[in-house]
């Protein structure tokens, strides 16, 4: 639990290849308990914009492949009496963190650039692109780069955070395992550990999802290159369902 602050009894047992009975029994015994998360901070700005007329596809789709569907979400860390905002963009059936972008603003840049970093990691692009209908997702930038690329693009609807969980909770998870952003002092730190913490999430860090790590869980599937016919929980009613293989200038952090 030193390791790995934000562990509970069924990771620590996956970790130390014992029965989560008894993990459970000492860490109640010993009074043990994992990191709490932090609530999800609201976007007041987007407030009173129009529905987006893109479909909920994690509504209709469970994907049991990666690059079906990446999903995408940004997040604020409160920094020396500022904000430094974090952009991510995961798959979401291994959950491996794809793209990252930091910038000191929350503009469309600051997810075309996550986007992009995942695009040019990886060999393949995903089916759809899920995200919430924040103003820098429906943005004419981002979706004139999914449109190059040929992707299609997916909105939760308004006030519906639970629809992004697997973001959600990566958010929540970071900013308790991370810990205190204001024990450094300056914004490269803080990038060595937001960079840091991220590759241990990738390439260390158990996910309950596949019980390892979610660099492995990609390698896994990918190397078998098994094509799964997709689940739908209901029917897309367009298509039938197909196998989806401040006034300072900004600083930005690449």
């Amino acid at each position: 639990m030193l390791k790995h602050p934000g562990y509970g009894h069924k990771r620590i047992a996956d970790e130390l290849k014992v029965s989560r009975k008894r993990v459970r029994r000492v860490m109640k015994l010993y009074g043990l308990k994992p990191a709490r998360r932090a609530r999800a901070p609201s976007k007041p700005q987007d407030t009173g914009q129009k529905e987006s007329p893109k479909p909920d596809i994690l509504s209709k789709l469970s994907p049991v492949a990666p690059d079906t569907v990446w999903v995408a979400d940004f997040t604020y860390i409160w920094f020396h009496n500022r904000h430094v905002y974090l952009a991510t963009v995961m798959d979401r059936f291994t959950r491996k963190v794809l793209g990252v972008s930091v910038m000191t603003e929350h503009s469309a840049e600051l997810v075309v650039r996550a986007l992009m970093m995942a695009l040019l990691g990886s060999d393949t692009t995903p089916t759809w692109f899920h995200s919430d209908q924040g103003s820098e997702y429906t943005s004419y930038a981002l979706t004139q780069l999914l449109a190059r690329h040929r992707i299609q693009a997916s909105h939760s609807p308004k006030s519906s955070p639970w629809r992004n969980g697997s973001q959600d909770s990566f958010f929540g998870r970071f900013k308790v395992e991370c810990g205190d952003p204001e024990r450094f002092s300056t914004l490269p730190e803080l990038m060595e550990a937001i960079y840091a913490y991220i590759s241990y999430y990738n390439t260390d860090r158990i996910h309950t999802a596949h019980r390892i790590p979610p660099a492995e869980a990609r390698a896994a599937h990918r190397t078998r290159r098994t094509h799964y016919p997709q689940v739908m929980s209901l029917p897309l009613r367009s298509t039938p369902s197909r196998p989806c293989g401040a006034e300072e200038q900004p600083i930005l952090l690449i």
